[in-house]
């Protein structure tokens, strides 16, 4: 499997232009061995130890990221080649209130995925306390460090049964940023 084949495979989405995630999870094709493709932490895509310095190429490869157990897949209708992750597939970069009122916070990702951040997309720590936001499917981003200061900032410090907590609201739900410890 080459990265060739891959992106003639998903055909229509190589222009980089189509937005529609692809079903990758109805798809369930042999699986045809490894490609080294490596996604570093910070969210810079590699190939063969070299960068991808085209943003549409990684767009359309991450459209088709799965992930199974602790693997995680580029996927096309007929093969399934394993890449290697070293933290989580996105990058959470950017946010920004989407309404006056500071009710919906719009999230985006270093592969412009944008959502709202809401109950769909919990907010989890992993064991060395870095968080993480649920993008799609079982996919995650990690927080980039300016985006946990930021909000830090905009957090409200509210006492709950586990002590002191950073608390901001967005569409509804509450995310905690954590204990403060005094």
């Amino acid at each position: 499997m080459s990265l060739e084949n891959i992106t003639s495979q998903l055909g229509t989405l190589a222009d980089g232009k189509s937005s529609k995630i692809p079903p990758v999870e109805l798809w369930d094709p042999p699986y045809c061995g490894e490609i080294d493709i490596v996604i570093k932490a910070n969210g810079d895509w590699f190939y063969n130890g070299t960068i991808f310095k085209r943003l549409a190429l990684v767009k359309l490869f991450a459209s088709v990221i799965k992930k199974e157990n602790d693997d995680y897949f580029l996927v096309t209708p007929v093969e399934k080649v394993k890449i290697v992750v070293e933290q989580a597939p996105f990058v959470l970069t950017k946010w920004e209130w989407q309404d006056t009122e500071q009710t919906n916070m719009l999230v985006c990702t270093n592969v412009d995925d944008e959502f709202v951040l809401d109950k769909s997309h919990p907010l989890t720590f992993d064991e060395k306390g870095e968080m993480y936001i649920t993008v799609r499917r079982n996919l995650q981003a990690k927080v980039h460090r300016n985006v946990y200061y930021q909000w830090v900032e905009a957090a409200q410090q509210v006492e709950t049964q586990k002590g002191t907590e950073l608390i901001f609201t967005s569409a509804d739900y509450d995310f905690s940023l954590g204990v403060i410890e005094e």
